[in-house]
């Protein structure tokens, strides 16, 4: 690994512009203290208040993106730094607008034969009955360039989805239904080549939202997951190939389903996820026997351009 000082002047973007800010000021935060702490030269960059150019202009050599969301973590940043030459942790640019974009996600999953459930997009004058009919009942009805559940609705009925769809509208003219599947919520978190220990995520009545991610300390994590070692490194695999198939590089975390039958599926892929102290990446590096600052440095050290 690469000494502090070879990292050169380290810049932080955090905050942003997305629906997401909150928890990115709080993980690029994290990030921030954990890199001074290990001697870094690391700086804070918010792009809402400042432009990203002035990042080349003042001198950073290297750029840990602690974005979330929209102008972050779909692409835009990333082509920026790309034209600037300057390395930046996570994935590229097209692998980043795809694991954004939850509808073309699951197309490059099942071009290549990875499980995810079952969907339909969504416009303002859909047949609702139709939709419930095709997908089954319950649903799931969310933005498709949206992070952290934010927007997304579980419909019993196929009267409420025109509700569901007016909420999800708000974040993304973008809006898919989704099969909902019934099981284990998990999480696989990668680092470079490295599959991250699954953890297995029970919320509070099964909500496991924007409130139980960040906020709750009812939600449960459970690192070892509780699976049979084959079964889990069946699913590490799994996750490892989902990132491949979107181009996904440096770092993040694929969420899963698991039924009671043991089939899994796709739920989407995060290429910034969360580093605050409910984050589930630097959870799973610690039961793997990598500390905060370790995880940390180690993203930092994949930075790359291109």
């Amino acid at each position: 690994m690469n000494s502090p000082r070879e990292f050169g002047k380290v810049a932080v973007l955090l905050g942003g512009r997305s629906a997401e800010r909150e928890i990115s000021l709080m993980s690029g935060n994290a990030v921030l203290q954990t890199l001074r702490e290990a001697g870094v030269d690391a700086h804070a960059f918010d792009p809402a208040e400042r432009e990203v150019f002035e990042l080349q202009r003042e001198g950073f050599q290297r750029v840990f993106i602690a974005l979330h969301g929209r102008y972050g973590e779909d692409g835009t940043v990333q082509g920026a730094l790309e034209l600037m030459g300057i390395p930046y942790t996570g994935s590229g640019v097209m692998a980043s607008a795809l694991a954004m974009d939850k509808v073309r996600t699951k197309m490059v999953w099942v071009a290549c034969g990875l499980p995810t459930p079952r969907w339909e997009t969504l416009a303002a004058g859909c047949d609702w009955g139709a939709v419930a009919a095709a997908l089954g009942l319950p649903l799931i009805v969310k933005p498709a360039h949206e992070g952290s559940t934010l927007g997304l609705t579980k419909v019993a009925r196929a009267d409420e989805l025109p509700a569901a769809y007016a909420l999800a509208a708000r974040y993304d003219r973008l809006v898919l239904a989704e099969e909902f599947v019934a099981g284990s919520e998990l999480t696989a978190g990668f680092v470079g080549d490295q599959a991250l220990p699954l953890i297995r995520i029970e919320a509070p009545e099964g909500k496991y939202d924007y409130q139980h991610k960040y906020f709750s300390d009812e939600t449960k994590y459970f690192c070892p997951c509780g699976l049979p070692d084959v079964d889990e490194q069946a699913i590490r695999r799994l996750a490892l190939r989902a990132a491949e198939a979107l181009g996904c590089s440096g770092w993040g975390r694929a969420d899963l389903i698991r039924r009671a039958d043991g089939s899994v599926s796709l739920l989407e892929m995060n290429t910034s996820p969360g580093m605050t102290g409910h984050s589930l990446v630097p959870m799973a590096a610690k039961v793997a026997g990598m500390s905060f600052q370790q995880l940390v440095l180690r993203i930092l050290e994949l930075a790359h351009v291109g």
